[in-house]
């Protein structure tokens, strides 16, 4: 079955600081265009995983969101004591001279933790060596999450195309049944010209003649090769697991068929189902840049 190539998937991993949250979200695209929207992510596992996603994704516009959630424990950020007790002392040895007050110890200590080197405020890894299997283990849940949606929109593709292909060939029958009636309208014109002109011909030059101008207006090659594309597009969506790109060289020959028939039409009936067929093939145009 065909897949989408919209889709979206979460998965969460308990690390030792903390709590990692992933996302990836897809869209449609020409080929694998991955976007790691993060700082989280440590270079050495860079590499690998944009291998893994783009070996699963294959196509799309694909982004990757991760945000991380410290621990209680990791949040609190350590104090250092001993530089904390030297503040003080410093500033209480000379409490005497500066007439310091007890009751301003408070804002004093409040003062002191915003010393240097008494909060330890270096950046930590949310991301450790130790955590990259859970990691791991978050992108192929997330991955599986992206590709169950995708194979859920590609149901929806296939059902509303090849629908729509039905539909083309459903009115391609209707153009058959005015060729006949439109073979005998453009006899009536020329006869009725000639009739007009008041000039007499010969009857046996002018059915010739009469045969080489309608073979200019016989649709014949483009209903049978009209027909073996369609055949080929539902044959295509239908066994290939990643047809999109496919199916838009076999949409371009369709389109050809159609106006080419439009141009030949010369019959008002068989230009307003010409007009169908094109309403009924962009749409599948549109809807097959969606498919993997």
């Amino acid at each position: 079955m065909i897949q989408s190539m919209t889709g979206y998937g979460k998965a969460t991993a308990a690390l030792k600081t903390g709590t990692l949250t992933l996302e990836i979200r897809t869209l449609n695209g020409k080929s694998a265009d991955l976007n790691l929207k993060t700082t989280l992510l440590p270079k050495e596992m860079e590499l690998p995983v944009r291998q893994k996603i783009t070996e699963s994704l294959k196509r799309g516009s694909i982004d990757v969101f991760l945000s991380f959630e410290p621990s209680a424990e990791t949040a609190a950020k350590p104090l250092n004591s001993q530089a904390a007790k030297a503040y003080l002392a410093d500033v209480l040895g000379i409490a005497p001279e500066i007439g310091l007050k007890a009751e301003s110890k408070a804002v004093l200590l409040a003062s002191i933790l915003r010393l240097p080197d008494v909060v330890d405020s270096r950046k930590q890894d949310a991301i450790t060596e130790e955590d990259y299997p859970a990691v791991e283990a978050a992108f192929d849940e997330a991955l599986s999450a992206v590709n169950a949606y995708r194979t859920r929109e590609g149901e929806a593709l296939y059902k509303d195309v090849t629908g729509r292909v039905a539909n083309i060939l459903s009115l391609y029958d209707e153009v058959e049944k005015l060729e006949g009636e439109r073979i005998e309208a453009v006899k009536g014109k020329l006869l009725k010209a000639l009739d007009e002109l008041g000039q007499k011909v010969d009857q046996s030059r002018f059915e010739q003649e009469l045969i080489f101008y309608l073979e200019k207006y016989d649709i014949n090659e483009e209903k049978v090769r009209l027909r073996q594309h369609c055949r080929y597009f539902l044959e295509t969506i239908g066994s290939e697991p990643c047809p999109g790109k496919k199916l838009g060289f076999i949409i371009q020959e369709m389109g050809r068929e159609i106006n080419t028939t439009g141009s030949k039409a010369n019959h008002a009936g068989i230009q307003k189902l010409v007009v169908r067929m094109k309403d009924e093939l962009e749409k599948i145009r549109e809807q097959s840049l969606n498919i993997l």
